[in-house]
Parts: C-alpha cells; sequence; structure tokens
C-alpha cells in the first residue's frame, strides 16, 4: 500500500468540514488502497484528477497504485503529470524511475532515481545502461547501507564484473604485447582449463618480465591443478626466492614438495609459510604432516594440537583428529587413539569451513 500523495495539507483538508469533491475522491481512493481494493483506489484517484486537475497527490496516487497493480506502462503519464504539477515531489521520481526501469527505460529512469536518492535503484539502471564505473559506486553506496541484501550482492558483483572485464577489454587492445595483457590472457584461459594455451601466455608474460610478482605463482598454482608437481615446484620455489615475505609462496612451495616426497624440504617451506603468517589452520595442518612424514611426531602432534584450538568443527580438524590417532596408535596409548578417531568420525562431511591457504 502507497497512499504516497496525502500531503500534511491535503491531510488537514480532509479534516475540514466541507473538503472538496476531488479531495473526497482522494481519500476514499487512500482508504481502498489501504484496505487491499486497488481497483477501486485506481477509480477514485482517476475520478480525483479528473474533478481537480492541479492536484498533483492525485495524479501520483493514481500512478502508484497502478504500479502496485504491475501495470507500469499505465503508471507513467500520470506519474510526468504530477511532476509537471510539482517537480520537486520525490516520491513521484522515486516511482517514475521505478516505472520506467520496469519497462526497460533504464536510462530515462536514471535521472528521477538520482532526484529520490535511491541509491540501489538507480545503481541497477546505470548498470543496464552501460554506465558502469557509476554503477559500481551507486550499488557500492547502496551495500554499504544494506550489506545483507542478496539482490544488491547480485547486481554489484555484476557490475564489478562487466567493469573488470571493460577494464581488461581496453588493456587488450591498447597494450596486446605487455605483460599484463599476456598475464590476463592466461588467467582466462586457466579459468577455461585450456593448460597448453595458459602455459603459453604466463610464459611470454615471463619471457617480458621475469620478476614480475604473481607470476610465477599463478603459473604453478596452474601446474598443482594438473598434478604436475615437479613443474608447479619449480615456480613456487621461483616465486619464494622473487618474494621472501610471501606466506602464500612459502605454503605453496611447502605443498607442492609434500607431494614430491620432499618431506625435509616441504617441513622447511611450511614452517617459513607459518612465521609470516602464524596460526592459518591449512598451513599447520599441512607442516604438521610434514613433520609427521619426516619422522618428527612431537612435532606433528603439537601442530595438530594447535590447529584444534583454532577451529574444532571443520573437516580439517577432523583430518588433524585422524593423524593424531595415528600418533596415539604407535605410542600405544589406545585410548586416546580411539578417541581421536571418534572426533574424526563425528567431523567426516562436514562442510568446510576454512579452505583457503594464507594470502
Amino acid at each position: 500500500m502507497i497512499g504516497a500523495g496525502l500531503s500534511i495539507a491535503l491531510a488537514f483538508a480532509l479534516q475540514q468540514a466541507s473538503p472538496s469533491p476531488a479531495l473526497q475522491h482522494l481519500h476514499a481512493g487512500v482508504e481502498a488502497d489501504q484496505s487491499g481494493q486497488l481497483d477501486q483506489a485506481a477509480a477514485e484517484f482517476q475520478k480525483a484528477a479528473e474533478l481537480d486537475p492541479k492536484l498533483a497527490a492525485a495524479f501520483l496516487d493514481l500512478g502508484a497504485v497502478l504500479i502496485e497493480k504491475r501495470d507500469y506502462d499505465a503508471a507513467i503519464a500520470p506519474l510526468k503529470h504530477a511532476l509537471e504539477l510539482d517537480p520537486d515531489i520525490e516520491g513521484a521520481h522515486r516511482l517514475l524511475g521505478f516505472a520506467l526501469l520496469a519497462l526497460g527505460y533504464a536510462s530515462e529512469a536514471i535521472p528521477h532515481l538520482e532526484k529520490a536518492h535511491e541509491d540501489d535503484t538507480a545503481g541497477i539502471a546505470l548498470l543496464e545502461a552501460g554506465k558502469l564505473p557509476e554503477a559500481f559506486a551507486a550499488l557500492q553506496k547502496a551495500l554499504a547501507k544494506n550489506p545483507n541484501d542478496p539482490d544488491l550482492l547480485y547486481y554489484y558483483g555484476r557490475a564489478a564484473g562487466l567493469l573488470s572485464k571493460q577494464v581488461f577489454d581496453d588493456l587488450e587492445a591498447r597494450f596486446p604485447d605487455s605483460v599484463r595483457a599476456h598475464q590476463m590472457m592466461a588467467e582466462d584461459y586457466a579459468a577455461l582449463r585450456e593448460l597448453p594455451s595458459a602455459e603459453r601466455e604466463f610464459n611470454e608474460a615471463l619471457k617480458l618480465r621475469p620478476q614480475t610478482a604473481g607470476l610465477h605463482l599463478d603459473l604453478g598454482e596452474l601446474y598443482a591443478r594438473a598434478q604436475q608437481w615437479d613443474k608447479a615446484e619449480e615456480q613456487f620455489r621461483l616465486e619464494a626466492e622473487l618474494q621472501p615475505g610471501s606466506a602464500l609462496a612459502a605454503y605453496r612451495l611447502g605443498e607442492s614438495l609434500l607431494q614430491l616426497g620432499k618431506f625435509h624440504e616441504a617441513r622447511q617451506a611450511l614452517a617459513r609459510s607459518n612465521e609470516l603468517k602464524p596460526d592459518m589452520p591449512e598451513t599447520l595442518y599441512q607442516l604438521g604432516k610434514a613433520c609427521s612424514l619426516d619422522g618428527d611426531d612431537a612435532a606433528a602432534q603439537k601442530h595438530w594440537m594447535h590447529l584444534l584450538t583454532l577451529e574444532s568443527d571443520t573437516p580439517l580438524a577432523g583430518q588433524a583428529h585422524f593423524g593424531l590417532a595415528n600418533i596415539y596408535r604407535k605410542q600405544g596409548k589406545k585410548a586416546e587413539a580411539d578417541r581421536e578417531m571418534e572426533q574424526f568420525r563425528k567431523l567426516q562431511g562436514k562442510p568446510t569451513q576454512s579452505d583457503d591457504p594464507p594470502k
């Protein structure tokens, strides 16, 4: 129910002994709207508008109830007339912008929605009109006010994606032989799982600028996804040498070394990652695994128990319980081993909460 046209002055007028016939129909329309009788409300507002063609509220409320009926096309004329009578009615701008956008007239809707300070709907209109930077800014502002709105999150993500594509298209068009153009193409091919093409583009980028941070890491991750761990190790090692302060590079190097059975080296790389970014559950799990495989159960136990102080109900925690059970079993501690296995079984199949390596 909208009833947007009744100003304070009109409400006061209705309290007088003999309100005009137009105001009487306006009041009847508001009551019909409030009771959900939309056809009756529309008829009353239409009558009020005919009796007093200068009564902006009648045209506004007529447009509003037509929008309630989803008759957006019919709502446009009375809303435009309301603004002709009174250009400063914010509600009329909001409703007219909404009706125009609903019919696909995004460019026409934008100025009305902006005048009504409707950041969310204006952002959508700007997006539909192809004004991506403006849409992104408006939707970001709206999302700050309503962070849990799934529709806003969708349109914000869409605007961000289209804006990113526009920028990358411009990069490719203007600087096709640059390092970043080749890197961008490589990332696109990697997302499509086209390994040879992605590998070729990464290598082209590295030929142009071998010291570019992140390139070896990205190429290493490409090889890791393809289970080519020897090539992955080489790239992660180069990245770790290039960025000795990167916990992620050290983590990826340790992960690849583990896959190759180089347990002692893996332990050193993962310990380095843990020093650079402490208390990452993924790092602690892999470090415990490397220590265990390197023959140091005490160190493995220490890292896995520390992991369990950080998270207790994830699959990763379950794997830590499984590792501890094996250690206790080797030590002849049956009760402790059984306890850890019970915790492992409880956590199997739980949704993952911490899947990401250190950033």
